[in-house]
């Protein structure tokens, strides 16, 4: 069998930062699947399930009612390997485009202080396994250390 092109990422030297996963065409139409990596695979703790799903919950929350990137989001979700998530948005896409939405949202997460979009019993499968403290930490050190100075390194898969 195949391996995804996911897999054939080199995650040894991989570094936290904003990808492009893969381009797809849809009929005439291009979507582009972003790897947002909050944390260098393999190198340092993966990010717990309740600050994963918080993020999950107040990114996705943001993206859709952005004026911009609502109508273009099609996906905002975490990896399997809670390392990060996969953003999948309409049109083609570069890691270069995408900076300023992530910033803006990572910056909307790190200051969130109301309920979590969706916590609730009715509304999610898996409400009460949320921690909105730890997960505005995740997105502030996101911020600090990686978005607000990002470099090519972070920007381009390594080969």
């Amino acid at each position: 069998m195949k391996k995804i092109e996911s897999f054939l990422v080199n995650h040894l030297l991989l570094k936290r930062g904003i990808y492009v996963s893969r381009k797809d065409a849809l009929g005439d139409k291009a979507i582009t699947t972003f790897d947002i990596r909050m944390k260098e695979p393999n190198n340092e703790p993966v990010i717990n399930t309740s600050e994963l799903h918080t993020i999950e919950h107040t990114g996705a929350t943001f993206l859709r009612n952005h004026p911009e990137y609502d109508e273009e989001t099609v996906y905002f979700g975490p990896m399997g390997c809670r390392t990060g998530y996969y953003l999948i948005l309409k049109g083609d896409k570069t890691s270069n485009d995408i900076v300023p939405i992530i910033v803006e949202m990572f910056e909307f997460i790190q200051d969130f202080d109301d309920k979590v979009p969706g916590a609730d019993e009715k509304s999610c499968g898996n409400y009460l396994d949320m921690n909105l403290p730890m997960a505005k930490y995740e997105a502030k050190k996101f911020l600090k250390e990686v978005l607000y100075n990002i470099k090519p390194e972070n920007l381009n898969y390594p080969k």
